[in-house]
């Protein structure tokens, strides 16, 4: 089926991005690896009159770390590139591990973290591992830069914090606390590519007292983290009497939906599996 016709942009600078975005406005759509953008063009679920293709602004191919910022993702920074990163892998494993069950790598080859983010699905395999890891979101447009967390850039099912000629230049993560541990776990119908039934992350440290944060995506309108499963670990009891707790408030925290790939109940109950599993791992509890 062929693309509905459009104008081809290629800016080379994020100064010329961001006023080409001021002057066509709605009639504009972000072009970066296009695994997204491509399906709902030939779909005719969206028809742009222009394309602005990102990929060759240098300054967005930008996949840096140190030790006092953390982790710079540019918004042309594709999932294989990340995967490829040692530093990834080392330091922010769960963002490593989310990535690499993102679709084939055929796709991962074209596709972007800071596409799947945009795109804004419930489901998005980055959204929790970003989510524990207390990411922020580098936001542009011609009338200047803002930075929000993560957690305040998801609005809704298909829906960001971007406003009208706003980019995300990049997402920034900052260094897990010392001695942190992080995973992430996905649930779906097959091995293969798919997507999400229900996706977990978690992140455990101890420095001073003890740090829990579980994330999900595919359970609610939006990927959320559940920050009332912390004050769990900072009572007494036994740590499998706090994990059975923890794996109850977050089945008492989403609200997920029936479709074509699960059932609300079943997400329900593998949202309390997953939980506890990957608590487990982190915690390591037997």
């Amino acid at each position: 089926m062929p693309l509905p016709k459009f104008d081809y942009l290629r800016p080379q600078t994020t100064e010329e991005l961001a006023a080409t975005l001021a002057e066509h406005g709605a009639d504009a759509k972000l072009f970066a690896g296009g695994t997204d953008l491509i399906v709902v063009m030939r779909d005719k679920l969206v028809r742009p009159k222009y394309v602005i293709d990102i990929k060759g602004i240098e300054e967005l191919r930008e996949l840096s770390w140190d030790e006092r910022r953390g982790l710079t993702i540019g918004a042309a920074v594709t999932l294989s590139e990340l995967i490829a990163s040692e530093v990834v892998r080392e330091r922010f494993g769960a963002l490593w591990k989310a990535a690499g069950t993102l679709a084939d790598p055929t796709i991962r080859n074209r596709a972007t973290l800071v596409g799947n983010i945009c795109n804004a699905s419930p489901a998005a395999d980055t959204a929790p591992a970003l989510l524990v890891l207390w990411a922020e979101v580098e936001i542009v447009s011609a009338n200047g830069k803002r930075v929000i967390p993560i957690r305040e850039f998801f609005k809704g099912v298909k829906r960001t914090a971007l406003e009208q000629g706003e980019f995300v230049r990049a997402v920034r993560v900052p260094n897990p606390p010392e001695g942190a541990k992080e995973d992430y776990l996905k649930w779906g119908r097959t091995r293969g590519e798919d997507l999400a039934v229900v996706g977990v992350a978690g992140l455990v440290a101890n420095s001073g007292k003890k740090l829990v944060r579980i994330a999900l995506s595919s359970v609610a309108p939006t990927p959320l983290i559940v920050p009332e499963v912390e004050g769990v670990f900072k009572g007494g009891g036994s740590v499998e009497g706090q994990i059975d707790k923890a794996a109850s408030i977050v089945v008492e925290k989403i609200s997920p939906i029936s479709d074509v790939r699960a059932g609300k109940e079943y997400r329900l109950h593998m949202a309390g599996v997953l939980t506890k599993q990957i608590l487990k791992r982190i915690l390591g509890a037997s």
